[in-house]
């Protein structure tokens, strides 16, 4: 037998708390139910408390979409949403996803909907996920707006693996030719230092700047490390205020090398095929284009968004508004004007999200095939820069002994 604390309320609403000897949480739950009460909590007396990091606590999105396809297939196949809960719980690897299952299902044991009950955890469950699922209680096709939440989620993971995985060998090569870089000024130059002070005479300009780099690295290591710090600790709050992401967005955007187009390919694919599947799964659409906007990923997204929501509320159309939009091109507002008026927005939205998805992954191919000569080219002209300066004072020595 194990002492367990538990927390409750009874019809009335009133607050009950205490301890109950039992075998398990369950009988504990099985005992307060008999006793009038709608359980709230229930865990172990004395439990160890372990040090958390909640802001590391997160749930994957490949996690969320096998959570939401099992529950789609549980509630398919005639098991109630609270059976499939205690099953999902059981059977869930990710422990913080394990915990917010834990909390839906007890919420949903105290009589809320499965959709409030998501939208008690929004660090796990985004605006997306809880209208969809929302939508699909009242249309009364739950299990279809779950599988299409999990395709949503799949689908959005694939294309941030793809653009990650495009940038792991740039990353790779910049990370060398930096540690190469430091490498040669930390412990290479310092040894010709050594020698051209036994030769005299005046360094050339770009000897002396390799020597300035090498004090640097090597006498003030410190403040390179400590200012690269803070410097991005100050880029990080800057870009989470309202101005900085703002700003930084609009920046995003303009950058060149076909970064700006992806940028704006997949902020485009991203709206299409959520807004497509919100519309798909019976969300209203002013409710479907506010989520969207927040869900964009981009300000100018967000932006446009606010003009489609004015623009519908007069009875306006979507199209017209996102055409004053740069962020969409031109196809994309004629595809969705065909859309709004045959009636298959969401079929159009769908193509629109497919295509642009295509799109970035041809960009994504184009941009690393520009990366790579270029940062061969500048890795090079760095040792080259760097060899060369040290050998310069040589090269003049050789001529004063001619």
């Amino acid at each position: 037998m194990s002492t367990y604390v538990f927390k409750a309320i009874d019809l009335t609403g009133a607050k009950s708390r205490g301890e109950v000897e039992a075998e398990s949480k369950q009988a504990v739950a099985d005992q307060l139910k008999a006793r009038g009460l709608v359980v709230l909590d229930i865990s172990d007396k004395g439990g160890s408390k372990d040090i958390e990091l909640a802001f590391l606590k997160r749930a994957k999105p490949n996690d969320l979409a096998i959570f939401s396809r099992q529950l789609s297939t549980m509630i398919s196949s005639g098991m109630s949403i609270l059976r499939a809960l205690y099953v999902l719980e059981e059977q869930t690897e990710s422990q913080f996803l394990k915990e917010t299952i834990v909390a839906v299902r007890k919420d949903v044991e105290a009589g809320l909907s499965l959709s409030d009950s998501m939208a008690r955890h929004p660090k796990v469950f985004s605006p997306l996920f809880v209208a969809m699922t929302q939508a699909g209680e009242m249309g009364g096709v739950l299990e279809e707006s779950l599988m299409r939440v999990a395709d949503q989620l799949q689908k959005d993971a694939a294309l941030k693996r793809m653009i990650k995985s495009a940038m792991v060998y740039p990353v790779m090569v910049v990370v060398f030719a930096v540690g190469v870089m430091m490498a040669l000024v930390a412990f290479l130059v310092p040894v010709f230092e050594g020698v051209f002070k036994q030769f005299g005479g005046e360094l050339p300009a770009l000897t002396k700047v390799s020597v300035l780099l090498s004090e640097m690295v090597t006498g003030y290591w410190w403040a390179m490390f400590g200012s690269t710090g803070l410097a991005i600790l100050a880029f990080v709050k800057w870009k989470k205020t309202t101005w900085g992401r703002k700003q930084w967005d609009h920046f995003r955007l303009r950058v060149p090398m076909k970064i700006g187009t992806i940028v704006q390919q997949v902020a485009v694919a991203r709206w299409s095929r959520t807004l497509a599947s919100l519309t798909s799964a019976g969300v209203p659409l002013l409710q479907g284009l506010e989520i969207t906007g927040k869900t964009g990923g981009n300000v100018a997204i967000e932006d446009a968004m606010e003009g489609v929501i004015a623009s519908v509320k007069r009875g306006g159309t979507i199209a017209a508004p996102i055409a004053q939009a740069p962020i969409f091109p031109a196809m994309v507002t004629h595809m969705v004007g065909v859309g709004e008026e045959t009636g298959a927005l969401d079929q159009m939205l769908d193509r629109i999200a497919e295509f642009y998805e295509e799109q970035v992954e041809a960009s994504v191919k184009a941009l690393t095939s520009i990366l790579e000569p270029i940062m061969i080219i500048v890795i090079g002209g760095i040792v080259g820069f760097i060899v060369i300066s040290m050998y310069l004072p040589l090269f003049e020595v050789y001529n004063h002994i001619e």
